[in-house]
């Protein structure tokens, strides 16, 4: 399936609210990704200290000890207003501070480098992109700029632009933004070999995947070589930690009459508690008995105990579990099939391994649920997928994908005749993604375009509008009469909703009889490439709708017949007109018209650059911070590898004025460590490591000498005497030397005597040495001997006898052509010629 060089980082990211997962892919398939603690699963946490930043494990390991500056499950303030109903609700559970920012969007608070800073939404998911980027790039050994993120399918358009921008700040180019339930989706389908023909009725599959923050369902219908979305539901508020609150509150009211402890009066006592309940959760989807809870100094000193077991677990979760059937519903009514229809019911997500959430499931689809995707990798696995077809670096085999929009999309705009507001639902609910619908307007100044999600009761956050588009530039006909521009309004693959063109078609001079224009609606859905036209015969038009996508109290139902001349304009008119008036030729010129975008929270390009100028410079900070930790640790290591071996094997290598010296030395630095040295440059500590490498590093060598170089003197002594057993053998005549030169071997015998004199000499000197003395000889430079040695002797010693013709072979004479005999009288006057010599043999007995 997967071919190519791999000329390029091919990366799938799944940011999940709680944890992250890397995906990459090479030329074996897809790997997932270990961080620097080889764990899969990289938490999605930033803490902020005086010096750097800590992201992942390094983060979460100090939500307890820095809980203030510590951000964690931020994921769902992407693209969010301070003012928010959704986020002042989610402000009540999250242990640090939220605060408005300059635009009026939610920022965070923390101290950093010993300063109060507010940082967006966008930089702290991107200070998380970078972490995942570096695993990635320490995995692949090559640098990630291209990617597919994972996002929940229920992001609205501002949250969507809002991952973007954060990719754009990481440096990252995000080539798609993939719904988590198409990504699983995809991850299924692609490896299935026994798909369904395109002709024939596809396979239905049903998607679950409860994380630790939602409930995502999908409806999928897969063909060969082919992936539909049909629709798609969702419970933003219902995943693993709203299971794990019902465990805490539970807690909380225990200890507080058992223990009299007020839990949620401190926030660090609620995290650990809540890190505890997590994993009781855990433990009793694979066990039913009574599971013990304990925690050591808890509050002020004292331990607290409880227990809990899963019957217990799914009364206080009974509301929570019935819950999960509403999207389960939806899902199956808004794909219009049966349940029947349904071939299978993956589950993926950590909080599917909830025995009654899995039952409730199960029960739903009145089947049993299938395992088969790994429930914490399926999504990355299918962003890496996703991202290997869209880079040239790799080819996988075909295999189309249609999503679907969550969410109906409108357009409003302001009629110039009465100035009165029209609305239009360009793209209803699970509409294909990516598509596109060209409209025309009839237009004689510029006009506003407002996009917005047409139903409020379906949206997690009561935010509606998405953009406004002003288009400019408009002008009317020579001879007065408004011109016509057509508007291109796009959802792209990532979801994103824009209106990406205007065009102003611009006519010379038209008939006199010319009463009527054609005003067109072009629909093409870039999945499966239908082309729909509609023409509607309309007189001094102001605007032009799809007629299949209008509520059914804008569009009343118009006939398609040739001979129909009543057609209706958006103010409600009905215009008779002859259909078929004959027009003059005329030339038509196209104008493209510059928009002007106003988005309700996107980031401005210049405070994205800002943004990307700030995240260097932290990044620049971290890695300074490290070296800087990195020369601590490592005056910290020398000091305990000294003062452990100057008690041991170097103590007889060190002279006792040295001992002594050496020893204060260590011991001063290990006080200063913990006192000044607490908290100084890089280079304070470099010129500290360098003051114990010079009195330590001679008496490391003397020690390492000693062991290596016996056997270096072993290795030479044994060569020596080798090449004098070669000479033996040559002064006796040995067949094997006989044809080497007598000078050449003369050579031979010079050189090993020299040797052998100088290693005698060298080892009578060093053993007048004691081990704390510098050595007469280092092991370098026997192996250099060694070395000249063998560069001398062993090409003599090893030269090859020449070679000796054979006397028959001198005989042979070339046969001429046309002498030649075939190969069956060869094999008749060998035979002859073994006869006869037979023959002979009994005549001589």
């Amino acid at each position: 399936m997967y071919g190519g060089a791999s000329r390029m980082a091919v990366v799938g990211f799944d940011v999940g609210f709680q944890n992250c997962c890397i995906a990459v892919v090479k030329s074996g398939g897809i790997e997932t990704v270990s961080n620097e603690f080889t764990d899969r699963c990289t938490p999605a946490v930033v803490s902020f200290n005086s010096k750097s930043r800590s992201i992942g494990n390094a983060a979460k390991n100090q939500m307890i000890t820095n809980t203030a500056s510590t951000v964690s499950h931020f994921k769902r303030l992407h693209g969010r207003l301070f003012q928010d109903h959704s986020v002042q609700a989610e402000k009540a559970s999250l242990q640090y501070d939220l605060v408005p920012l300059n635009d009026g969007k939610v920022g965070v608070k923390v101290m950093y480098l010993d300063q109060e800073h507010h940082f967006s939404i966008e930089q702290v998911t991107a200070m998380l992109l970078t972490k995942l980027k570096d695993i990635a790039e320490a995995n692949l050994q090559k640098k990630v700029v291209e990617c597919v993120i994972s996002i929940p399918s229920f992001f609205t358009d501002s949250e969507r632009r809002s991952v973007l921008d954060a990719a754009k700040i990481a440096g990252l180019n995000c080539l798609k933004l993939m719904n988590d339930s198409t990504a699983v989706a995809l991850n299924y389908g692609i490896y299935k070999e026994d798909l369904p023909g395109c002709d024939e009725n596809p396979k239905i599959v049903a998607f679950v995947d409860m994380g630790h923050s939602a409930l995502q369902v999908s409806v999928c219908a897969f063909n060969k070589g082919k992936l539909k979305v049909l629709s798609t539901a969702f419970d933003p508020y219902l995943g693993g930690k709203d299971f794990d609150q019902r465990l805490v509150e539970y807690f909380c009211a225990e200890f507080k009459s058992k223990y009299k402890m007020d839990v949620k009066s401190k926030a660090r006592a609620v995290l650990r508690l809540t890190q505890e309940c997590e994993r009781l959760k855990k433990l009793m989807s694979s066990n039913s008995t009574d599971i013990l809870l304990n925690i050591e100094c808890f509050m002020d000193d004292k331990d607290i105990c409880g227990k809990m077991n899963r019957a217990k677990f799914e009364e206080l979760c009974a509301d929570l579990i019935e819950r999960v059937m509403v999207p389960l519903m939806t899902a199956v009514e808004q794909a219009q099939v049966r349940l029947q229809d349904i071939s299978a019911v993956e589950i993926v997500g950590g909080a599917t391994r909830i025995p009654a959430v899995k039952a409730q499931i199960s029960k739903f689809f009145r089947r049993n649920v299938s395992t088969t995707l790994n429930a914490d990798e399926a999504v990355a696995r299918g962003c890496a997928l996703q991202c290997a077809m869209l880079s040239p670096a790799f080819r996988v085999r075909d295999f189309s994908i249609t999503d679907a929009i969550p969410f109906p999309v409108s357009l409003s705009w302001t009629s110039e005749a009465d100035e009165g507001k029209s609305c239009y639902e360009i793209f209803g609910r699970n509409h294909p993604c990516p598509s596109a619908k060209m409209i025309t307007f009839y237009r004689s100044k510029p006009f506003v375009l407002e996009a917005f999600y047409s139903d409020l009761t379906l949206l997690p956050f009561p935010e509606a509008k998405i953009a406004e588009y002003k288009v400019q530039n408009i002008q009317p006909q020579e001879n007065g009469e408004k011109a016509k521009v057509k508007v291109k309004v796009q959802v792209n693959a990532s979801g994103i909703v824009s209106v990406s063109s205007a065009t102003m078609v611009q006519r010379g001079s038209l008939n006199k009889s010319e009463t009527t224009e054609i005003n067109e609606i072009y629909s093409h859905d870039g999945s499966d490439d239908i082309d729909i036209e509609d023409k509607i015969q309309e007189a001094n038009i102001q605007h032009s709708v799809d007629k299949e996508n209008l509520p059914k109290a804008q569009c009343p139902p118009m006939e398609k017949e040739q001979n129909q001349t009543d057609a209706l304009s958006m103010n409600g008119e009905v215009n008779n007109h002859p259909p078929d008036a004959k027009k003059a030729k005329m030339k038509v010129k196209h104008v493209v018209l510059p928009i002007e975008e106003t988005f309700t929270q996107q980031l401005p390009k210049d405070c994205i650059s800002t943004y990307m100028e700030q995240e260097s410079k932290m990044i620049q900070q971290d890695c300074q911070e490290k070296e800087r930790n990195n020369a601590k640790n490592a005056v910290e290591e020398n000091v305990y590898y000294y003062k452990h071996k100057l008690e041991g094997p170097y103590q007889t290598f060190i002279n006792a004025q040295d001992h002594q010296t050496f020893s204060e030395l260590l011991n001063g630095t290990e006080n200063w460590l913990y006192e000044e040295g607490a908290d100084q440059d890089k280079q304070t500590y470099i010129n500290k490591l360098e003051e114990i490498h010079k009195l330590g590093k001679p008496v490391q060598n003397r020690y390492q000498e000693s062991i290596l170089r016996p056997k270096m003197f072993e290795e030479l002594s044994a060569k020596i005497q080798s090449y004098m057993t070669i000479m033996e053998e040559y002064k006796n005549g040995n067949d094997s030397y006989g044809h080497i030169d007598a000078m050449d071997m003369d050579k031979v015998r010079v050189c090993v005597e020299d040797t052998q004199v100088w290693m005698t000499n060298i080892k009578d000197s060093q053993d007048k040495r004691t081990p704390d003395q510098e050595p007469a000889i280092h092991s370098t430079q026997i192996q250099e001997k060694l070395q000249a040695l063998n560069n001398i002797c062993e090409e003599i010693v090893s030269k090859p006898k020449p070679r000796v013709d054979s006397p028959m072979e001198d005989n042979i004479q070339p046969e001429r052509p046309h002498n030649r005999k075939s190969p069956e009288n060869v094999t008749m006057e060998y035979t002859d010629f073994v006869q006869n010599e037979a023959k002979n043999s009994h005549a001589n007995i």
